[in-house]
């Protein structure tokens, strides 16, 4: 009779898991690429993407739309269960575009950690920034660039 109980007190724990909703919690990510810096915020949802407010659908140039939209593409079912707001600030557009991409895979992974491997076979920028940066100035030919040094005749 004791055993009968605790059969049927599994099943409605079991019954109760499958009818609850996974609580999401909120994910909270860092994209970089030369000074552009783009934080994403990852809860669930529908599938919304926002970068600074407006949708990615209404995000121009469309060519930047589609190169911050691939690692949604590269997810999958797994990006149309949650929310992304992405906010970007610094550096040119492009720049920016490569920073909101980075932030919304690295959110991805670390919401399902299988994507990893998928995403560094694709592109592996998707989560490893990349640390180039610009020479600064040297003094005394700031104008001309870091390493320009003034033309020298051989004869």
């Amino acid at each position: 009779m004791v055993e009968e109980n605790n059969q049927k007190d599994q099943e409605k724990n079991i019954k109760k898991k499958k009818t609850e909703k996974i609580k999401l919690k909120q994910i909270l990510t860092v994209g970089k690429r030369k000074s552009a810096i783009a934080r994403a915020s990852i809860k669930q949802g529908t599938g919304k993407i926002k970068i600074n407010g407006k949708l990615l659908d209404l995000y121009e140039p469309e060519f930047i739309r589609m190169f911050i939209s691939e690692p949604i593409i590269l997810a999958g079912d797994v990006s149309k269960q949650v929310d992304i707001s992405v906010n970007v600030r610094g550096g040119g557009i492009f720049g920016q575009a490569e920073a909101a991409r980075q932030a919304i895979a690295k959110g991805l992974v670390e919401l399902d950690s299988s994507l990893k491997q998928k995403f560094l076979e694709y592109d592996r920028t998707l989560l490893v920034a990349d640390s180039r940066r610009n020479e600064p100035h040297k003094p005394s030919r700031s104008k001309q660039g870091p390493r320009r040094h003034k033309q020298r005749s051989k004869r």
